[in-house]
């Protein structure tokens, strides 16, 4: 059964959720609840970090494509960053990229992207041993390694 796992991760200025796993028509509802719960708390920057996504179908772009909505009528931004070379085809295929990925970011901001110290919130809670597994190998990843 395919799965996805959610860290949330609060810092000063933005939220960071961190996903692992893969993103389909059972997973999206997890990732729709998660995200409201960060606009109902206040939260209006969202980065997501798709480095450790293994698979996405149109249904996670179509939820990708209406959070970032959301967010902007919140005056806000959703951008994803690391996102896997299925989700970079799809993207590129529906003319979409340039909502979702904006400006290449700088690699200083990559890099703060991933955790080091702080509270990381995991969503669902049980979830804890998966999630936290798979956000301690993230770091070792290689960028482009897919």
């Amino acid at each position: 059964m395919p799965q996805l796992n959610l860290i949330r991760r609060d810092l000063a200025d933005r939220t960071v959720i961190y996903l692992a796993g893969e993103i389909d028509l059972e997973s999206v509802p997890l990732l729709r609840e998660l995200f409201a719960q960060c606009m109902r708390e206040g939260v209006r920057t969202v980065d997501v970090d798709l480095i450790a996504v293994t698979f996405c179908d149109c249904s996670g772009l179509r939820a990708f494509l209406e959070m970032s909505h959301r967010a902007s009528e919140a005056g806000g931004t959703l951008r994803l960053h690391d996102p896997p070379t299925v989700l970079v085809r799809i993207l590129d295929l529906t003319g979409t990229a340039s909502l979702l990925l904006g400006q290449p970011a700088a690699a200083s901001h990559e890099a703060s992207l991933r955790p080091t110290a702080g509270p990381l919130l995991l969503w669902p809670p049980a979830a804890y041993d998966i999630a936290t597994q798979a956000v301690a190998a993230l770091p070792a990843v290689p960028r482009g390694a897919r």
